[in-house]
């Protein structure tokens, strides 16, 4: 028996398929958005596509949709052939597809209605958030019971990366959302004040940590090695990387809020523990860069490992920027101001969409048995995608810093220097070189959609031939 018929590849198929879908999807609401900061005619006077109403859209559809999508299915195959075991239950497994794009969808209605619990990146209400609920339980079942029943006595470190990934996100999101409903579409926190801004970013930092990182780092381990053709660099040091990430990453939440109502040492400890990440993280990046060496020579021609590679280059910037930004020094700089959306955008774009194109290419050839239709348009993709992100995290960098020191500047008889318009005013080149950066990074997703599109449509290889490498 070949693999495609000893491991559910169906349910991986799927969310693969729907992981290029979502992606162009959320980054073109995101194009959108960026364009009307540059020409607020483009919010239309319509209340269902103005920049409020679309950003919450924006932020879902490329966490949960293309993220999402992305880490479910890549951890369905990792374990699956780490372990040398079918998925537990391919109906289980089958509800957790169906369930995950029905959230999608019903996120999709309700935010552009107005529907919303206002929690940064749990919008949703209280339905939904039900529906999350029993989808990632069925999620977690299936993960850990096609562990349980694995093959092999050892378990990957991939696996602990997604593992810790699956009950991480359980739990944040049964804590932060637990809410008062008052009718179907209208509930409240269950916590008041500062107590809820505290929970709130607690949920919203690790939503990060452990949906943007660590089920990412899952994927950097098993696909980064398997596309190099090396094992991982070290071994120990990716377990020292996991058990360190874990245990520091929940405690980093306060730094969201420094300068606010939460008590002073609980904006302290939040700094420190922010300031330790950064050994960990690195710990992991050079990890994944390191386990290229003596293998150098195969980025000059596997587009497929750069956007791997490259993604870790990235992985590793945002994870120096985001620890120095929590010094409550520097954040009296950056906060609120538009260094932090570079600052987000260079770990979502640079690492997150980077690794998740790769695997995603790199898993094509085996889902599919097919061919890949155009390695020159991977390349083509790469450099569109790296260009973009550039172009969007510096013009967002510069402007940040602009908007802090015009903020912060005062007269001699202490009266502000600018006024907030002002500020607004010099930030419109900025806004321009964004939109630019978002266009060019759509550009490569929907390039990415062609190839996709044009690799299923060719001739699938014959039963006994192996799958083909990607590139």
């Amino acid at each position: 028996m070949d693999a495609q018929t000893t491991y559910n590849y169906k349910v991986v198929r799927q969310f693969t398929i729907m992981t290029v879908i979502w992606g162009i999807v959320g980054m073109a609401v995101g194009v959108l958005i960026a364009a009307q900061l540059v020409w607020p005619a483009l919010n239309f006077d319509i209340p269902y596509l103005t920049f409020s109403r679309l950003r919450p859209l924006h932020t879902n559809a490329v966490i949960f949709a293309f993220g999402g999508s992305a880490l479910i299915g890549t951890s369905f195959y990792v374990v699956q052939r780490t372990c040398q075991t079918r998925l537990l239950s391919d109906g289980l497994a089958a509800f957790v597809f169906w369930g995950w794009q029905l959230v999608i969808l019903l996120a999709a209605i309700t935010l552009p209605l107005g529907i919303t619990t206002s929690k940064e990146y749990a919008e949703l209400e209280w339905p939904i958030d039900l529906l999350i609920t029993v989808v990632w339980v069925a999620y977690a079942i299936v993960f850990f019971g096609t562990i349980a029943k694995r093959k092999t006595p050892h378990i990957y470190v991939a696996n602990w990366f997604y593992g810790a990934f699956i009950l991480t996100i359980a739990l944040l999101h049964v804590v932060n959302s637990a809410e008062l409903p008052v009718s179907l579409t209208k509930s409240y926190s269950v916590y008041p004040g500062a107590i809820d801004a505290m929970v709130q970013w607690w949920y919203g930092h690790n939503a990060v940590g452990f949906f943007l990182t660590a089920g990412f780092l899952g994927m950097m381990y098993y696909f980064v090695p398997k596309q190099a053709g090396r094992p991982v660099y070290s071994y120990r040091l990716s377990v020292v990387h996991f058990w360190a990430l874990i245990s520091l990453y929940m405690w980093a939440g306060p730094h969201h809020l420094h300068y606010t109502a939460l008590p002073n040492w609980t904006q302290s400890i939040g700094m420190v523990f922010s300031l330790m990440l950064l050994a960990p993280s690195w710990g992991g990046m050079i990890n994944g860069i390191m386990t290229l060496s003596g293998a150098w020579h195969k980025l000059r021609t596997d587009p497929i490992l750069r956007f791997l590679i490259v993604s870790l280059s990235f992985y590793g910037m945002s994870t120096f920027e985001g620890p120095m930004m929590s010094i409550k020094t520097v954040n009296a700089l950056s906060h609120y101001t538009d260094w932090t959306i570079g600052h987000v955008h260079s770990g979502a774009l640079g690492w997150v969409a980077l690794v998740t194109i790769g695997t995603t290419y790199a898993l094509l050839p085996q889902l599919f048995n097919r061919r890949i239709y155009s390695t020159k348009l991977i390349e083509v993709h790469f450099w569109t995608a790296t260009i973009g992100i550039v172009l969007y995290i510096a013009s967002m960098w510069i402007a940040g810093v602009m908007q802090g020191l015009m903020w912060r500047a005062v007269n001699e008889d202490g009266t502000l220097t600018y006024s907030f318009v002002e500020s607004l005013v010099r930030m419109y080149p900025y806004y321009t070189v964004r939109f630019l950066g978002g266009l060019l990074f759509l550009i490569g997703m929907l390039v990415m959609g062609w190839n996709v599109l044009k690799t299923l449509q060719g001739e699938e290889l014959p039963a006994n031939t192996p799958a083909p490498q990607a590139a």
